[in-house]
């Protein structure tokens, strides 16, 4: 599964470094150490090896950002 945005594929790869023994569990934070513990390496590798050109910075901007402009129009009417 490729990753949805920069990241999570930064997350991606610092997880699959922890996974591989590259780097200690103990200094992930956040969703990296969710990632480490509930995904596989191969899971992890298919994610972190996502380009990220074309990638918003964060998977809730490509998205809800569109949302919450469209919902502050409905309300000022």
């Amino acid at each position: 599964m490729p990753a949805k945005s920069k990241a999570q594929q930064k997350a991606a790869g610092a997880a699959l470094s922890a996974k591989r023994g590259d780097t200690s569990k103990s200094e992930l934070k956040g969703p990296s150490k969710s990632m480490a513990a509930s995904m596989s390496e191969k899971e992890l590798s298919a994610m972190a090896s996502t380009s990220r050109k074309g990638k918003p910075a964060h998977a809730s901007e490509s998205k809800s950002s569109s949302k919450s402009k469209s919902k502050s129009k409905s309300k000022s009417k």
